[in-house]
């Protein structure tokens, strides 16, 4: 009788713990109408606006002082050319960084042709999205302009305990009076049948959120309520053997607490 009681009290325990789990998701599907889409648009380095540290290489065959430079761009904001002198690099665009020095060359050489100065990004390091939650490799990830969600998971890959079905993609608001974008995509789905409707183009900021199945969540739970109740008796007995065969002194847990 008290051991069916037990299950049944084990029972209620868990279906509580499974919706409460369940529940804790905000998803709003409509939002992802608010992400771009990788066919839909063509999105290159050309509009990314540079800041400290990127790293930029000027193409420019015709003045050998500065073809071929790699500059990063410094704290300051600035990049340091020969014969060129300062210039403030930080909040433009390739494009607009070209169009000034173009500016400067012109009354050194002169230039022919649309474009005579090219301004390439070879280190995307100032601009991240994250990935959360439950994979291998989480945290920020450099953000180039061409990420999806499918290349975000797929490149922090999940773990075991990952609820593949329920990855959050949420893009955060910095105005307290306007939502967060959230809404949900089923990886295991698109990996099997190949839908990729939702692999969306993320932006600067983005967050994927992996989060933990029902029984994960629930098994990290408990294990953080076991751990410190296991090192308080791990760290009793330690100190209990000290005392023993030692001079009188706490020397740790297993954990050296």
């Amino acid at each position: 009788m008290r051991a069916t009681r037990a299950r049944a009290v084990l029972a209620v325990i868990f279906l509580l713990v499974t919706v409460g789990l369940t529940g804790c998701f905000s998803s709003y599907p409509e939002d992802i109408n608010l992400f771009l889409r990788p066919p839909d648009v063509n999105v290159t380095a050309e509009s990314f606006t540079l800041q400290p540290p990127d790293e930029i290489e000027i193409q420019c065959s015709k003045v050998p002082e500065i073809h071929l430079q790699r500059q990063r761009i410094r704290p300051d904001g600035k990049a340091s050319f020969e014969a060129l002198g300062e210039i403030e690099v930080a909040g433009k665009t390739p494009q607009e960084v070209a169009d000034i020095l173009e500016q400067k060359v012109s009354q050194l050489y002169t230039l022919v042709g649309d474009s005579p100065i090219d301004v390439r990004v070879v280190a995307y390091e100032s601009k991240v999205f994250y990935v959360l939650g439950q994979v291998y490799m989480p945290g920020p990830k450099i953000y180039t302009g061409r990420d999806t969600v499918l290349s975000a998971i797929a490149d922090a890959r999940v773990n075991p305990m990952a609820w593949v079905e329920r990855i959050q993609v949420i893009r955060p608001s910095e105005d307290k009076n306007v939502r967060p974008k959230i809404f949900e995509v089923n990886f295991e789905h698109m990996r099997v049948h190949g839908d990729t409707s939702k692999n969306v183009l993320l932006q600067e900021g983005d967050i994927v959120y992996v989060p933990p199945t029902v029984l994960a969540a629930l098994a990290l739970k408990v294990e953080e309520v076991i751990r410190p109740i296991m090192r308080a008796f791990t760290g009793t007995y330690v100190i209990q053997r000290g005392l023993e065969g030692r001079s009188p002194g706490y020397y740790g847990g297993a954990y050296g607490y």
